[in-house]
């Protein structure tokens, strides 16, 4: 049996392919269970969101074709098409693979964090659908022990590393509680959602979004909470506003340094923060001449992120080798267990051998044949048949020249003979 680890991430498929192989809420149980029962798979976990879809499975290494095969089924896409954007490892590298995935290694965004959530509640739904056994109980434990390690010792989940989210940052250098702030985002593209999601995990409370289109802004709000605006607001929106990011698509600034001046005297030069994102600008220039202005720019951001993101990798460094040790006592207590089973096999062989000289034995004594004679060829065909294997296991690795065995065997006999 193997530990394998297949499926289609942001690295190897497109949303549309990814979108066509999510698993919804609704159907995971159902699903687990259906790939349990289909009889090739002993333990399963799957793990699945916007960027990856992940199939964890303990099962015969031969059996990848046929997981595939079902992932295929279970959501109507031909496997063949599939089969182009499926990544697979198998026992350590798919150890090595789910912890890095855990820690946020494999992510879009290096070390972003929420992906270990995501993990231990895919763990949990096959807990509960009763696909999880003792290698599964044992590898997901070591996963979420390696994650929270990697969490607290290196920074690979520190700094900004997205533009959105270094604006935030900024913002809470220089408003020391932004749960007090009042927020105006300018924009509802993909980059003012993210921010707005920043800011409320900071503990915004107010935040107002302005856009071209009303019903663009409407629609943002009711992702993130907040009130919607056109536009043509931002006169009588800009002095209620402590922080001001702006992400549009306009052409030419849309807000110039005549109305943030005029929106600072009626603020009585209560200072604000405006954060332009938007390439080509949407804030004039001009506009840092101001007092009680701070004014940054995406350049300003994107150096820091690109600092950040440095330092994020080389944490990711550290957090190999952090996973590479967890992952190292995983394979140990794998292997303990394989030889739990050999021994367990073994033993098992050698009493029932036993106990069928014995009723030989027993046989000989009932039909009247000295006791002495029956104990001799007792001993003489047990310790043929016991050692009748391990000698020809001896002389196989002799002819093999197979010397880790050898020395194995001698270490045996030695320590026998000491006994």
């Amino acid at each position: 049996m193997s530990i394998l680890a297949l499926g289609v991430n942001h690295k190897t498929a497109s949303v549309d392919i990814r979108e066509r192989v999510a698993f919804q809420p609704e159907h995971l149980e159902l699903a687990l269970k259906s790939l349990v029962q289909q009889g090739r798979v002993s333990e399963t976990v799957i793990v699945s969101t916007c960027n990856r879809t992940e199939l964890y499975c303990h099962a015969d290494a031969n059996e990848v074709d046929a997981i595939v095969d079902w992932l295929a089924t279970f959501h109507s896409v031909p496997s063949d098409e599939l089969r182009k954007y499926i990544y697979q490892h198998a026992d350590g590298a798919a150890v090595n693979h789910l912890m890095a995935v855990a820690a946020g290694l494999d992510s879009l965004v290096l070390g972003e964090p929420q992906i270990l959530g995501q993990v231990k509640q895919a763990f949990q739904n096959a807990r509960d659908a009763g696909t999880v056994g003792t290698v599964f109980e044992r590898l997901f434990q070591s996963t979420f022990a390696a994650a929270k390690v990697i969490r607290t010792e290196t920074n690979v989940g520190q700094n900004a590393v997205s533009v959105a989210y270094a604006a935030v940052n900024l913002a809470k250098h220089i408003f020391s509680k932004l749960e007090k702030t009042e927020v105006l985002l300018v924009g509802a593209g993909e980059t003012a959602e993210l921010a707005a999601r920043h800011l409320r995990e900071q503990g915004v409370k107010t935040l107002r979004v302005a856009n071209r289109t009303v019903a663009r802004a409407e629609e943002l709000t009711r992702l993130v909470g907040g009130e919607a605006y056109a536009l043509s607001s931002l006169p009588e929106l800009l002095p209620k506003s402590d922080i001001i990011i702006s992400s549009t698509a306009s052409p030419v600034p849309i807000i110039g340094k005549g109305l943030v001046e005029s929106a600072i005297k009626k603020r009585k030069h209560k200072p604000m923060l405006l954060v332009d994102l938007a390439v080509p600008r949407d804030i004039e220039e001009q506009v840092s001449e101001l007092d009680d202005i701070f004014l940054y720019t995406v350049d300003d951001l994107q150096s820091i992120v690109s600092r950040n993101m440095e330092q994020r990798q080389q944490a990711a460094a550290e957090a190999r080798d952090i996973i590479a040790k967890y992952a190292d006592d995983f394979n140990a207590w794998m292997e303990s267990l394989n030889s739990v089973d050999l021994v367990r096999c073994y033993r098992q062989q050698n009493t029932e051998i036993a106990e069928q000289l014995k009723e030989r034995a027993l046989a000989a004594l009932q039909a009247g044949k000295a006791p002495e004679q029956v104990v001799q060829e007792l001993t003489q065909r047990l310790t043929n048949t016991l050692m009748h294997k391990p000698t020809r296991a001896i002389q196989d690795a002799g002819k093999q020249k197979d010397l880790a065995a050898l020395a194995a065997y001698q270490k045996f006999i030695n320590e026998t003979g000491q006994e």
